[in-house]
């Protein structure tokens, strides 16, 4: 038996399942995330002598690796499990780590945050899918949520520690090593926890492994009836599926099944469009392009980072008390006023004194519409919407465009804020959350309050 679920009522295992699996999402945030207050340091003729193009390389590397990632995680969640996927990940979180903070010039640097993008990628497939294979329906919606708010711990964790270290050790050039070097230890603790986690009892199922699934629902589940009404409802379902144990390419000639994955890559390509990751990864260069210096930038940075986990915690309680569809829309519609606000301002306005702080004023409203309403419904609907034989390369297939989305965003965003100005990039933004809002309207669907099997039952008939 494994020794952390002795003593420990299923309620409480569970949530000790999540706390161990979103040391990946820590890392997630962290990694995406330091590079904020490390770039401006970074960029010093004396270390990288970094260019805008080079710059832009470095953030978007770690988007471009994770697309790869995504792909691979969810194929390699399939095949090895959605728990040992998670270990090896750990490792590779570790070793791109250390070379990420002793890379020696700009190349290498772009070289391993490429590979640190691929544990990214793959671990933001694998840790919602499996959150949302071991929770009941009943607490799926905030454990997987659950995911994006310790993302953003991560991302805030990082913003204070670049603070705490600029502020300490700015005069040391190579600073920048030091808050790189610190995600060492989340993917430590990453890797010693899933040693003593249980396997999703889905992926166990779907493996013919019905012992040890029923041995994990008995862990997780409060009552014999809920693990007997489960395991058969899943045993239901595969035995509906037993001459499809993969998903193929050849899949996609179902008319449902395409409509999934278009939902799914339309759903993930919102997340990045309304312009977040301008904020999460530049948000000290816009600060100081609206008129902070680098260190008050770096302080003010914090106050985003803070915001996004006290909206991440409010999605939480969200998303269990009303759809995800106007949870969706009332995130969009704010992200897209606060974005149509920098423009206006920045553009009437280019050199108040109070610029800065209206500024710091919309980032801050932009990510609490942001983490409490977009991201926890994105990451939800691309872990329950597709079929138990294709979830995990499903997910990846969807999320893949996620990540082709914030290297973009990620790679173009020094550029367009060299070229353009602040007023004119924050107008792209602009006009492609009003894009996102009526794809929602048009396509989205309803997924709140029904197991992950009858949505896919669900999705078939219609």
């Amino acid at each position: 038996m494994n020794i952390l679920s002795k003593r420990v009522d299923p309620k409480k295992y569970v949530i000790l399942i999540g706390l161990v699996a979103t040391f990946g999402s820590l890392l997630f945030g962290y990694d995406t995330g330091v590079v904020n207050g490390a770039l401006p340091f970074m960029a010093r003729p004396d270390q990288l002598n970094l260019s805008p193009v080079l710059e832009g390389a470095i953030t978007g590397a770690i988007g471009l690796g994770a697309a790869l990632g995504c792909l691979i995680g969810g194929r390699l969640a399939d095949l090895l499990g959605r728990r040992k996927n998670l270990l090896y990940l750990s490792i590779l979180f570790f070793l791109a780590t250390i070379g990420c903070s002793l890379s020696p010039n700009a190349y290498i640097m772009i070289a391993f945050r490429f590979i640190l993008g691929v544990a990214v990628g793959a671990s933001s497939v694998t840790v919602p899918i499996y959150l949302a294979e071991i929770a009941t329906k009943e607490t799926r919606g905030r454990m997987v949520g659950l995911m994006d708010l310790v993302v953003v711990s991560g991302q805030l964790l990082a913003f204070i520690i670049n603070a705490v270290l600029a502020i300490q050790l700015g005069n040391t050039s190579h600073v920048w090593r030091y808050m790189i070097a610190v995600a060492a230890i989340p993917a430590v603790a990453l890797f010693a926890g899933m040693l003593k986690t249980d396997e999703s009892p889905r992926w166990l199922v779907a493996k013919g492994r019905i012992s040890e699934a029923m041995s994990v629902l008995h862990k997780t589940r409060t009552t014999k009836e809920q693990v007997i009404a489960e395991l058969n409802e899943l045993q239901d379902l595969l035995s509906k599926e037993e001459n499809r144990k993969n998903f193929t390419l050849s899949d996609l000639k179902t008319r449902w099944i395409r409509r999934l994955l278009f939902l799914g890559i339309g759903l993930s390509i919102t997340q990045q469009i309304t312009g977040v990751n301008s904020i999460m990864f530049y948000g000290s260069q816009i600060l100081t392009s609206s008129g902070f210096s680098t260190q008050a930038a770096l302080i003010g940075n914090i106050g985003n980072g803070v915001i996004s986990v006290l909206g991440g915690l409010f999605g939480l309680y969200l998303v269990g008390k009303i759809g995800r569809r106007p949870m969706l829309t009332l995130g969009l519609a704010g992200t897209t006023v606060c974005m149509l606000g920098i423009t206006l301002i920045s553009h009437f306005a280019p050199h108040s004194s109070q610029l800065p702080f209206y500024v710091l004023g919309l980032t801050i409203t932009f990510l609490a519409f942001q983490q409490s309403c977009v991201s926890p419904v994105t990451w939800l609907m691309c872990s329950e919407i597709f079929p138990l034989r294709m979830r995990a390369t499903g997910t990846g297939m969807a999320v893949f465009f996620q990540w082709i989305g914030n290297f973009a965003v990620s790679f173009t965003f020094p550029i367009l804020l060299n070229g353009l100005g602040l007023s004119l990039t924050f107008a792209v933004f602009v006009i492609m959350g009003l894009c996102a809002i009526i794809f929602v309207q048009l396509f989205m669907p309803e997924t709140r309050g029904r197991t992950l099997e009858q949505l896919e039952n669900d999705f078939k008939v219609d």
